[in-house]
């Protein structure tokens, strides 16, 4: 039984496979780190600090990790390297519980009292963004849920006729008044479109890059003091899209980004591509913000709600 409900068994093997790269990748590092020594001490410390850095959990998710070590390592003199797996798991469980608090269950369930429930997305150019939201519509309208879908990314031809053919592949209406219009405009008639339908889920996309940061916070800031006058509690969520595989640039996009606007909930990208699934464990402590959903492949099903749990059950299986 997962944390959050049912974790089925398709999902978990897809889950396990999608952070095969990054499990190899790390294992195999400790590997090395721990090689001819029997007892977890300085330099090995040393060498675990090395392998976590180099997996892309970040510098300050590291130092926190390696700090709860040390104290475990002083109460204990005579710890052996071959604990070291069960003590790493344990931190960084611990963490994901510290910064992982979201009042929505798993399986892509909606708050029963807010509908529709207006998601706006955000996020840089290639991350994924679109996709996501296709994604995220496919397993809301599998659920019996109505949604509606907003092309608000208007400085992209692209972003508007991918997410056409997300609404007729998905069967869901798509709001669109074409490339270079006004985006809160977009927002706006989505909005309004769920209300008259009784939607229970809207989801706006948004531009993925402006010319500054500026010109980005007032665009969102636009967006939202126009969906507010359909729905004055618009939006319910703002879901930042980052692509795991990019490592440290993720987290300079979520910087980026959480000073734009006020980021929600994560949604943590192309994990399946990548050996740098330790992303998540240090954006997740970092910023604070729930990671709601990961991808682990190229399928719908494979967009899959984060349980942390099984995620560190996951990382750590061999």
């Amino acid at each position: 039984m997962a944390l959050f409900g049912f974790f089925s068994k398709e999902k978990k093997e897809t889950l396990d496979k999608g952070l095969e790269k990054t499990k190899d990748s790390f294992f195999s590092k400790l590997g090395r780190a721990v090689v001819g020594k029997s007892t977890v001490d300085e330099e090995v410390l040393d060498e675990v600090e090395n392998v976590l850095i180099s997996s892309d959990v970040g510098v300050e998710t590291t130092v926190k990790i390696i700090r709860r070590i040390e104290e475990r390592v002083a109460r204990d003199k005579y710890m052996g390297t071959d604990e070291l797996d069960r003590i790493l798991r344990e931190e960084i469980a611990g963490l994901l519980s510290d910064s992982n608090t979201s009042d929505v269950a798993d399986d892509f369930e909606l708050p029963a009292n807010k509908k529709p429930y207006v998601i706006m997305v955000v996020g840089v150019n290639g991350v994924g963004k679109t996709t996501t939201i296709g994604k995220l519509a496919a397993q809301f309208h599998k659920r019996g849920k109505k949604v509606v879908l907003g092309a608000g990314d208007t400085f992209r031809a692209a972003a508007v006729d991918q997410l056409k053919l997300w609404g007729d592949r998905v069967g869901v209406p798509v709001i669109s008044h074409g490339m270079n219009t006004d985006p809160s405009a977009v927002a706006f008639d989505a909005v309004k479109k769920a209300v008259d339908m009784e939607a229970d889920v809207v989801i706006i996309d948004t531009a993925g890059r402006l010319h500054t940061k500026v010109n980005l916070m007032n665009e969102l800031t636009k967006i939202k003091r126009v969906m507010q006058k359909v729905t004055p509690e618009a939006p319910h969520e703002v879901l930042l899209v980052l692509d795991g595989s990019t490592g440290q640039n993720a987290f300079i996009q979520a910087t980026e980004f959480t000073k734009a606007t006020e980021v929600s909930a994560l949604a943590i990208t192309k994990l399946d591509g990548t050996a740098k699934g330790g992303v998540v464990i240090g954006i997740s402590d970092q910023f604070k913000i729930p990671v709601k959903y990961i991808g682990v492949g190229e399928r719908i099903d494979d967009l899959q709600t984060f349980n942390k749990m099984e995620f560190v059950d996951s990382f750590f299986k061999k």
